[in-house]
């Protein structure tokens, strides 16, 4: 298998601090203590980079399609970091003309009176994609949810995304503590309002471990109404022009998260950074690997060379499952011939499964495309565990 040959390549690189932990977060993120290491964290990161360079010469000949800085909180981070972070991988990696690179930002790091001129930095900087962690815009549904912004300081970091961002997108979350249905749509239509051109809309979840899950908030709304504010949501947005190309996300045409759909259609990923994972396809198959979880761990390993925490190699019998968990998100799911793109097995091998599947309404097969029903979408763990190795 060429270099030609191999998936898409993307890169994500992971920011693990916040300014306090979120009670519903399950992802890898710690409430910063003192002075963010910002120096000795980008060093860690370029470091871990070089090591992977030597240990897969074929990274360095692949182009990267898009950047994504997730966390915890990237925007804490100085723009002039983020920077210099985003020129040395440039020296050491072939980046697309027109490669996307996100940054998340809390909207409670963007409050100062210098927010707008944070923000043109960032956009100076490389950064060309915001996604902003709205959540809410009604004050009282941020405070439940723990969060450090306010609703009119989610209105101001909103605005301000669109004046220095053409593509922005909005978090917004729904089945938060006390939140009737009118609420939900409030929230989506202030989104609408502020022009953003991607929104994710997606329900509270109550993840293990997690402050939620030992001390659930009171007023969370049932499953019916979740399933009603979901609906809506839908339908509001497709009135709106948005196109709805995955299960959580909506977008204008042409606004679609190019590094989630890397993802979704099992595209391959180098993850830097505490506890960052990558997907990476060689002849040989391919292989999962995962950094070190806490900060300071990772940042010693990297320093010695040893950021790379395990690495496993998928198995034959793995693979339909995994392309499946990603590329049945997509509501539009995906071209038959990708299955054998990115799996090196005939589509025949689960043919007999897709088809129960199919009797069963939960997918749609015609002779170029699966694609997941409405009822395939909402219950995606019926559909899934079908696939199991």
């Amino acid at each position: 298998m060429s270099v030609a040959q191999l998936p898409p390549l993307s890169l994500y690189l992971h920011f693990p601090w916040c300014v306090r932990k979120c009670p519903y977060c399950d992802f890898n993120s710690h409430t910063l203590q003192g002075r963010l290491p910002t120096e000795a964290y980008i060093a860690a990161i370029l470091r871990d980079l070089d090591c992977a360079l030597a240990r897969d010469e074929a990274l360095s000949a692949r182009k990267i399609g898009s950047i994504f800085m997730g966390g915890g909180t990237p925007s804490l981070f100085p723009p002039e970091s983020l920077h210099g972070l985003l020129g040395a991988i440039r020296e050491r990696l072939l980046l697309t003309p027109d490669v996307e690179i996100t940054l998340e930002a809390n909207p409670g790091t963007l409050r100062e009176s210098l927010a707008e001129n944070r923000l043109a930095a960032f956009a100076a900087a490389g950064v060309n994609r915001l996604s902003l962690g709205i959540q809410s815009f009604a004050s009282a549904s941020l405070a439940a949810l723990g969060r450090i912004h306010d609703g009119e300081e989610a209105r101001r970091a909103a605005r301000l995304a669109m004046r220095h961002f053409s593509r922005v997108n909005l978090d917004l979350m729904y089945g938060l503590p006390g939140q009737a249905l009118a609420d939900a749509l409030t929230d989506l239509e202030i989104a609408l309002a502020s022009g953003a051109t991607h929104l994710s809309c997606y329900q509270l979840g109550i993840e293990p471990h997690t402050l939620f899950a030992l001390n659930p908030p009171p007023g969370l709304p049932d499953s019916d109404r979740c399933a009603d504010m979901q609906e809506a949501i839908e339908t509001r947005l497709a009135e709106a022009g948005f196109l709805h190309y995955e299960i959580s996300a909506f977008a204008h045409p042409g606004f679609a998260c190019r590094h989630n759909l890397n993802y979704w259609q099992f595209g391959d990923y180098l993850g830097l950074g505490a506890d960052a994972h990558s997907k990476l396809s060689s002849p040989f198959g391919v292989v999962r690997q995962t950094r070190w979880r806490q900060p300071e761990t990772y940042m010693q390993k990297a320093a010695k060379g040893g950021a790379l925490e395990a690495e496993t190699h998928v198995s034959a019998a793995e693979l339909p499952f995994e392309f499946l968990l990603n590329a049945l998100r997509l509501v539009d799911g995906f071209p038959t011939p990708l299955f054998t793109e990115r799996t090196g097995l005939p589509l025949a091998d689960i043919m007999p499964r897709l088809a129960n599947a199919q009797a069963d309404g939960l997918l749609l097969l015609s002779g170029e495309r699966v694609v997941p029903t409405r009822t395939g979408r909402r219950f995606q763990n019926r559909l899934l565990e079908r696939f199991l190795p």
